[in-house]
């Protein structure tokens, strides 16, 4: 009977035991994660693997090309040759297997847990994470002294080289673990007796918990194809970790934003959304529009940056996940509507830094009218240009100070229509207010948002062949480019509503 758990099925119970059964018994019912969570997977690798380089002179148990049982025996073997580190320890007690990232044993004979992970923050999961590796080997006899959380340190600062001793911080969570001590047997006798079942799935009604602590790859399953939750609904009113209006609203049989009743309490930016959508008509404020057009000066420099924000920091003076730029787009446009358009796009693995500044500083001239869309992101990417090369910054703080934002009419509810869904990004707004290119940004290939030009950026890294570095390179600039001629044709559209 495949009642038998790993780590990874013991939390993912702890989140939904629906979820747990789907991911025995119904594999077919979850949705495959994507690219972005793939990314996530390979950069979290890369951190844990980096890890390991705290403890050298250890050994990892093979995880391809063995299987458990000899994981098993590899790991005690090791144990039982006084072996001090080993990356993936496998156990396995009370039908639960665990892999300890690091397995490490002092100098007293006992031993220390070391969980890893890409993140900069220890989180309530990764609690339960390492309290049931505990658990496990307690259960084997194993005297487990210390038990620790593996992060990024949000303090560390690269040099000229990485310092792994710097960028990692264990954050000690041996007394956490033992509280959950308790609880465990019970949790799992109701995990196994759930899993008894191998033809009937637990009914569990949908709320939070679909989305917290990991968005649950049975979320189409139980949302869609089980409840009939439309694309557009109260949870995209309120948002659902945030406010409790929408569960409140699903559990009254409250779904479709129409059937919203009248009077209820919202904010202003709530009931445009509702109002918008019950009427199927836009909400224009052409006097609103009328203020933003005539407060621009022409030439216009419409700017778009695309970014990497690495976990492990690339570059010196980054931190874990600091962004940099390794790309922009720049249309500048003219009173009469003539266009110039200006790209950079970097070479993988070298600091674009300085040389993105000084592109800038050379194309976009003092005192301009500076245009972007959203401009914290572009404000915030030119701020810390500013600290990596000083020698630019008055000229890059001239740029910072004189942008103006595109997305402001739309974020305020100035311009608002059904299609956007009550969202004002540019992948909504633009199909919106430009029809004739609602479909410009899934007719581009390989590249349709900012997180498909990060992943392209990495694979240039990586690629060799000729014709492959050569169309990676053109969909990452065509993509850019799309993002700042969407700008112009938005502002094209407004300038139109005011004539």
């Amino acid at each position: 009977m495949k009642t038998g758990l790993s780590k990874s099925l013991y939390t993912k119970g702890l989140q939904c035991q629906k979820a747990l059964w789907l991911k025995k018994y119904n594999k077919d019912a979850l949705t495959p994660p994507n690219a972005a969570t793939m990314a996530r997977f390979k950069e979290g690798n890369v951190v844990g693997d980096l890890a390991c380089d705290l403890f050298p002179g250890g050994r990892e148990i093979p995880f391809i090309g063995t299987f458990f049982s000899e994981k098993l025996s590899l790991t005690k073997k090791w144990i039982d040759e006084g072996l001090d580190d080993i990356y993936e320890a496998t156990f396995k007690y009370d039908d639960v297997l665990v892999m300890v990232d690091i397995f490490h044993k002092k100098s007293d004979g006992s031993f220390e847990i070391y969980e890893v992970k890409s993140s900069t923050e220890v989180k309530e999961v990764y609690e339960h994470d390492a309290s049931i590796q505990y658990y496990v080997l307690n259960g084997l006899g194993y005297n487990i002294s210390n038990v620790y959380i593996t992060i990024l340190d949000t303090d560390y600062i690269r040099g000229d080289e990485l310092d792994i001793q710097q960028l990692f911080t264990h954050k000690k969570v041996t007394n956490e673990a033992l509280a959950l001590q308790d609880d465990i047997p019970t949790t799992l006798s109701k995990f196994k007796a759930m899993l008894t079942d191998t033809v009937n799935e637990p009914y569990i009604e949908i709320g939070r918990h679909c989305k917290k602590p990991y968005e649950c790859d049975a979320l189409d399953y139980c949302w869609k194809k089980q409840r009939g939750i439309p694309e557009y609904s109260v949870f995209d009113i309120f948002q659902m970790n945030k406010n409790p209006k929408s569960v409140q609203l699903y559990k009254e049989g409250i779904v479709a934003v129409e059937d919203i009743p009248e009077g209820m309490k919202l904010t202003d930016k709530q009931q445009t959304k509702v109002d918008v959508w019950k009427a199927q008509k836009g909400v224009i404020n052409k006097d609103a529009i009328k203020i933003f057009v005539e407060s621009i000066s022409y030439p216009i420099y419409h700017f778009d940056f695309e970014t990497l924000g690495p976990a492990i920091p690339s570059f010196k003076g980054m931190k874990p996940y600091g962004k940099y730029p390794f790309q922009y787009s720049l249309h500048i446009e003219q009173e009469d509507g003539s266009l110039e358009h200006k790209e950079y796009l970097a070479t993988p693995g070298q600091d674009p830094r300085e040389a993105i500044a000084k592109r800038m500083v050379e194309e976009i001239p003092k005192d301009a009218c500076v245009m972007a869309f959203n401009i914290g992101f572009e404000k915030g990417i030119i701020r810390t240009l500013v600290e990596n090369c000083p020698v630019y910054a008055d000229h890059l703080m001239n740029i910072h100070d004189n942008f103006i934002d595109l997305a402001t009419l739309f974020q305020k509810g100035d311009y608002w229509k059904p299609e956007m869904k009550g969202h004002y990004g540019l992948k909504y707004v633009l199909p919106a207010i430009v029809p004739e290119m609602k479909d410009a940004y899934h007719d581009l290939d390989g590249v349709h948002n900012g997180g498909d030009a990060m992943r392209m950026f990495v694979k240039l890294g990586k690629a060799t062949d000729i014709a492959e570095i050569a169309r990676i390179k053109t969909a990452l600039l065509e993509y850019c480019k799309l993002d700042t001629y969407a700008m112009v044709k938005i502002l094209e559209k407004l300038k139109q509503l005011v004539g």
